[in-house]
């Protein structure tokens, strides 16, 4: 085989392996959602398809001619790519929710084989190539090099590039068709006798895109960080419900922007309506996904201004054109890293400031350290509030950690959720609404609103709310374990 061909054999075949992995997370967030646990399985199973495909690769090199093993290796690494899709959206749906047991098996189901059969293209290669145990090193040391440019190469492209561009579905049929092709021409040139006709095999592969072709997806749009689609209120026309991933993130009612549909939006109403009632208030919302919330405030407090820091222009585009959002003066939309965009807000410029970025497991770890937090406190006016509604299951370990760090920044802090909410061991999880302000918290206010709408909800303050975060860790850049509080080994 001429070298130069051989060095474009491994680089491709390494790079569709780190194409898959990056497109993994994609591929698994509407099952079981996108934090360090879901990318920590999908990198560990890549890695043992790899360790695995090079030492087995090399084993059978030695044993059979490596001519008669890369036309099989690269198409049966196609046709088993083009499986990926049906066989994770298959196990997926029976599987949402299962936490660390569903990400493995989702990512041996997905993307262990191919992983272990591309990777074996690498060792044969070298086999093939090798002309003397005086080349050994140099030749051995030539393809690894090149099989991890081409790594690097897949995963640039893929996560600054592919992502952001197409769907899953088109990278991986355009990946797996590739490899597929590539595999006939290789069968063809070098004629492996002994394997046969690739015929068989071409069959299992058109039959895997086909499949992949009909299958449908989760989403109505995939972005950059989330699969997304709106689902109509069966019991509300004019419902709509977000869901991101796995999670009810939204609901907006087009015909009413007034209307607060989920439990942790009337909290948040509840603790905003003792700012100057009646009276315009600035809002700085971090993080937007439907924009309940700035569209509450702008037809309930008109004349004030909003302005949301959202990550993901797909949800900016989905919200206007499913969701009915319309921004201007009073509601502005910044795009980009939260943190990022907060560093350039002036000081003391916000009534309120609402975090809403976390989605059940999926949390920006970067934004609930009390570095974060302080850098939210110098753009409150005197008597602003930060509010922030955090979702924890079982342990309760990340609600009360967000807790004891707001607690360490400013000088009131109060917890808003259902009474068993601050009970440990639901499973279910809950929301919690965190109010924290350098003033005094107006907690007989919030409690009156919370009785006016019929809430059950109720509000820990003081000694009790002392007692409840009891000695939970401040999280800080150095030391943030989100992941971990969220789901304890």
């Amino acid at each position: 085989m001429p070298p130069l061909f051989a060095g474009f054999l491994v680089f491709y075949t390494s790079a569709a392996v780190l194409v898959l992995e990056i497109l993994a997370g994609r591929v698994l967030a509407p099952y079981v959602g996108q934090s360090l646990e879901t990318f920590t399985g999908i990198i560990g199973t890549v890695l043992a398809g790899i360790a695995l495909g090079s030492w087995y690769g090399g084993r059978v090199a030695d044993r059979v001619d490596p001519r008669q093993l890369l036309g099989p290796m690269v198409l049966g690494g196609g046709a088993i790519t083009l499986f990926t899709l049906p066989l994770v959206r298959l196990f997926g749906a029976g599987m949402q929710g299962g936490g660390v047991a569903a990400i493995l098996i989702l990512s041996v189901v997905g993307f262990f084989a191919p992983a272990a059969v591309l990777s074996a293209v690498n060792p044969t290669v070298v086999k093939l190539q090798l002309a003397s145990l005086a080349e050994t090193g140099q030749t051995v040391g030539r393809y690894s090099a090149l099989s991890t440019v081409g790594a690097l190469v897949g995963t640039f492209v893929t996560g600054f590039v592919l992502v952001a561009a197409l769907p899953s579905q088109p990278i991986i049929l355009a990946v797996g068709g590739s490899l597929v092709a590539l595999g006939v021409g290789l069968w063809l040139r070098l004629r492996p006798a002994r394997v046969g006709s690739p015929t068989a095999m071409l069959a299992v592969a058109a039959v895997a895109g086909a499949l992949t072709l009909a299958v449908q997806s989760p989403c109505d749009l995939e972005s950059a960080y989330f699969c997304a689609r709106v689902e109509t209120d069966p019991a509300n026309a004019s419902g709509r419900i977000l869901m991101l991933d796995t999670l009810r993130h939204s609901y907006v009612d087009l015909d009413d922007p007034a209307h607060l549909e989920f439990s942790y939006t009337q909290m948040l109403a509840d603790a905003l309506g003792t700012l100057e009632p009646g009276q315009p208030l600035d809002t700085l919302h971090i993080g937007g996904g439907g924009f309940s919330m700035p569209r509450y405030l702008a037809a309930t407090r008109p004349g004030g201004d909003n302005l949301v820091l959202e990550l993901d222009p797909t949800l900016l585009q989905i919200s206007r054109d499913e969701l009915g959002l319309e921004t201007g003066d009073g509601l502005r939309v910044d795009v980009g890293d939260a943190r990022l965009s907060l560093a350039r807000q002036p000081a003391r410029r916000w009534d309120a400031v609402i975090g809403d970025a976390f989605g059940g497991l999926a949390v920006p770890w970067h934004l609930t350290t009390a570095e974060f937090v302080e850098e939210i406190q110098a753009t409150l006016r005197p008597d602003g509030l930060y509010l922030i509604n955090v979702i924890d299951y079982d342990e309760l370990g990340f609600a009360r950690a967000e807790a004891a760090t707001l607690a360490a920044v400013f000088e009131h802090v109060a917890v808003m959720a259902e009474p068993d909410h601050f009970a440990p061991g639901d499973e279910r999880g809950g929301n919690h609404v965190m109010v924290a302000s350098d003033a005094p918290i107006d907690l007989a206010g919030i409690e009156r609103s919370i009785a006016d709408r019929g809430g059950a909800e109720v509000v820990l303050s003081g000694a009790e709310l002392d007692a409840w975060i009891g000695d939970a860790q401040v999280l800080t850049d150095d030391f943030a374990p989100v992941d971990q509080l969220l789901t304890p080994a």
